[in-house]
């Protein structure tokens, strides 16, 4: 399906992928602060550095001037990861500063997200935590004197509720409170957890007992609702002809103008299932970025608007 993104996202996402200058995909080295969120294995995965200018006497007021990420994933994936950086940068926050910028700033600085990819947002928003955590670590800050926890070991202690995405007990109670899920399709689009084979909904201590447990029965959904399900993508199978289709009407309304604005161009050779095999053209051909394009532009723009399961290969 074909998400419903903002002109902002869509303009940061272009010109993250372009590596336009003032964007932030990258990765400072022997950075201040470094954290990670999110698993390749289950399709989002962010890592983010800040750099910071030292206070001489007190850490707690060193200034972080630099932020990058690189993130494995979509188009709002980029775009939130890039919001993030702006929103630090601009604000010459302190990394304790920092911590209060939640996900719901990165989505109104991106002018909204479609539910289903809110959890890109979040997923920003936790690597920030991890990364100002391991600023105090290096800088000999004792967060929890300032009232700080480290929650980072949450994913790896406490009862494993949703396999598919590894998410544990303690991490969803949290989550479900701090960002006020009410229904089992809430917790998926935030943290995706459920989105998958779906069997952590209603078993005991599943996602619907955490619900009920934090807001009460009467809030959430009765014991005897039906069954809530992340909603589907219900649109019939298409034949390989109508995929190869929305393929090359996708390449040609979106990618190949991106594209073009720099000189370059895409080919297509062949498709196959899910497999899409392109050749780079003009000036994008013997760009040093090649790969990263094809697999963050038309890769993701694939993603988005054709099939999560497109794989594109450079020949």
């Amino acid at each position: 399906m074909a998400w419903n993104y903002s002109k902002k996202t869509q303009q940061l996402f272009m010109d993250a992928v372009q590596g336009k200058p003032g964007t932030h995909l990258g990765e400072i080295e022997d950075p201040d602060g470094l954290g990670e969120h999110g698993s390749i294995a289950c399709g989002d995965a962010l890592r983010f550095t800040f750099a910071v200018e030292r206070h001489p006497t007190d850490p707690t007021n060193d200034v972080i001037t630099e932020a990058k990420y690189l993130t494995f994933g979509c188009t709002s994936a980029i775009a939130a990861s890039e919001a993030l950086c702006e929103i630090i940068e601009r604000g010459r926050y302190t990394p304790i500063q920092a911590l209060k910028i939640q996900n719901q700033d990165i989505v109104e600085f991106l002018e909204g997200l479609p539910d289903q990819k809110i959890h890109c947002s979040v997923m920003g928003a936790e690597a920030l935590e991890a990364a100002v955590f391991d600023w105090a670590r290096k800088r000999g800050v004792d967060l929890k004197l300032l009232g700080l926890e480290n929650r980072q070991e949450e994913q790896e202690e406490g009862k494993l509720v949703c396999e598919c995405f590894s998410v544990t007990e303690p991490y969803l109670r949290r989550k479900i409170k701090e960002l006020n899920l009410r229904t089992i399709p809430e917790i998926t689009n935030a943290i995706k957890a459920g989105g998958a084979c779906m069997s952590c909904h209603h078993v005991p201590g599943g996602l619907q007992d955490l619900l009920d447990e934090t807001w009460g029965v009467a809030a959430s959904a009765p014991a005897s609702a039906p069954r809530e399900e992340v909603e589907l993508d219900a649109t019939p199978p298409i034949s390989p002809y109508q995929f190869s289709k929305k393929i090359e009407k996708t390449i040609e309304e979106y990618v190949r103008p991106m594209l073009q604005q720099d000189g370059g161009d895409l080919e297509i050779i062949d498709i196959k299932d899910t497999l899409v095999y392109c050749r780079l053209a003009g000036a994008c051909s013997g760009c040093a970025g090649a790969a990263q394009t094809l697999r963050m532009m038309v890769e993701g723009t694939l993603k988005d608007n054709v099939d999560q399961r497109i794989r594109v290969i450079q020949v």
